[in-house]
């Protein structure tokens, strides 16, 4: 697929994607969304990557819906489509972006360089980890719309947050900035606006130069033992030891510990 609303670029392992509409805050339409979901199934596919890194061109990580767009009833929610189309609306547009996230083993890491707000910073809550500009500010805004989050916040922000504040955030609409984003543990730090993206882009590749494997199969045990008990949870992990054991890495690691050096993990 040739993209022209995301920037996608691989380096030392790590895929970039880039929303690029910075003229309205990288707000989304249907040709973002499609592209969106193409780039992470692409870096999901290709063996040379091992980390993706989600970010938005100019000003704003992602204002959520084209607001212009939904009032005039073109937007993805087509409120002046027939109902057999408006029922499965977000499942066709913006679904299939959370959904290709759930299959995503690798990495996801949210650079939030500035406005998230309402579907915006539902698709920031989807990453794995999110650091934050300064300057940035998320907001669940869909109730100043007389609107319900419908890209999965109720789902993952209470996870984030905790219930309290996440139904707070969802009933107020308010705007928090990039300090009480930390402090509530909603990112994992902050950085000056020209230092964000360096500063991801090498924590990204650090998660990269390590076994990729070990790395992967972790992040599907995280996610697993979230729906399952303790008992489940450690039978699951005898099974992904088994298969992390089996990798080139796991006998490097032990190698290069023996021997005083830095491992050279293959990602296999």
């Amino acid at each position: 697929m040739t993209y022209q609303a995301i920037l996608y670029d691989v380096d030392q392992h790590v895929a970039t994607i880039t929303l690029n509409k910075p003229e309205r805050l990288n707000a989304f339409d249907d040709e973002m969304l499609t592209e969106w979901a193409d780039a992470i199934q692409v870096a999901d596919a290709d063996p040379d990557v091992r980390a993706v890194i989600i970010t938005g061109a100019g000003r704003g990580f992602c204002s959520g819906m084209n607001v212009q767009n939904e009032a005039g009833g073109s937007g993805v929610l087509r409120t002046e489509a027939p109902v057999s189309e408006r029922r499965v609306s977000l499942r066709n547009s913006v679904h299939p972006i959370p959904r290709a996230l759930i299959q995503l083993e690798k990495p996801y890491i949210a650079a939030i360089n500035g406005a998230a707000a309402g579907a915006g910073m539902d698709m920031a809550s989807m990453a794995d980890i999110r650091f934050a500009s300064s300057t940035a500010r998320v907001g669940m805004t869909y109730v100043r719309m007389g609107l319900i989050p419908g890209d999965g916040g109720c789902y993952t922000l209470p996870r984030l947050v905790g219930t309290q504040r996440a139904l707070d955030m969802i009933w107020s609409g308010k705007l928090i900035t990039a300090p009480e984003m930390k402090e509530i543990g909603y990112v994992l730090d902050v950085f000056e606006p020209d230092e964000l993206m360096p500063k991801v882009t090498e924590y990204a590749r650090q998660i990269a130069r390590g076994p990729a494997t070990a790395v992967q199969v972790s992040k599907k045990l995280v996610y697993r033992s979230g729906n399952m008990g303790f008992d489940e949870h450690l039978d699951l992990a005898q099974m992904a030891m088994f298969i992390a054991q089996t990798t080139e890495d796991a006998k490097e690691g032990p190698r290069a510990f023996v021997e005083k050096r830095e491992p050279n993990f293959k990602g296999y």
